[in-house]
């Protein structure tokens, strides 16, 4: 039987799009808009349904590049932004478009994923990442596990020590953590190399 490589979100996708707040939309808009050129180009990995983020971004004029392992989730993403880019398939060792871009988020994603596989996802992002270019990912500060509300799955979280030494070993550099509304911690970083935009 082939793995799920939505990490069992395509099952929930359903109740995942219902119960989807906008909390962490405005903090994430508020980061571009500070961050990244006007008309910038976001990989958005994890991107769901793209409600609220993906949204929110398109709105404020971002280019809006979507990979989300769930088909249900991509296949609602596309049918909302018909005219941005989108890619289903796994954060871990999906293509990311081959392409630099100036900015990628990656928002209630790596915490999903197993110690090795956020590695792997972190090394990912930066290689999609321009020289300059701007990450923002959101993660718990300290290192903890639970289990998901809604898919019953492990999720852990690193912590703010083993974040920092990974951006670093991947040529980024952890420029500060903010949270939103809900309390959620989110890591800011930049690539080095040529001018940080913003």
């Amino acid at each position: 039987m082939e793995a799920d490589r939505s990490e069992g979100w395509d099952a929930v996708a359903g109740d995942f799009m219902a119960a989807r707040s906008g909390i962490g939309a405005q903090l994430v808009r508020d980061w571009a808009r500070a961050s990244l050129p006007a008309g910038a180009q976001i990989l958005d990995v994890g991107c769901g349904s793209g409600v609220p983020i993906a949204e929110g971004l398109i709105a404020d004029g971002f280019g809006v590049w979507g990979v989300d392992a769930s088909p249900r989730l991509l296949a609602a993403f596309r049918a909302r932004f018909p005219q941005a880019p989108a890619a289903c398939e796994a954060a871990q060792d999906g293509a990311l478009f081959e392409r630099r871009f100036d900015g990628v988020i990656a928002v209630g994603l790596l915490f999903l994923l197993t110690a090795e596989d956020q590695r792997r996802v972190i090394a990912r992002l930066a290689t999609a990442l321009a020289p300059g270019g701007r990450l923002l990912f959101s993660a718990p500060l300290e290192a903890c596990e639970w289990d998901d509300s809604l898919t019953g799955r492990r999720s852990l979280s690193l912590g703010h020590g083993a974040y920092a030494a990974l951006l670093q070993e991947e040529g980024l550099c952890l420029g500060g953590t903010c949270c939103d509304e809900g309390g959620n911690t989110y890591f800011e970083a930049v690539k080095a190399g040529g001018l940080a935009p913003g």
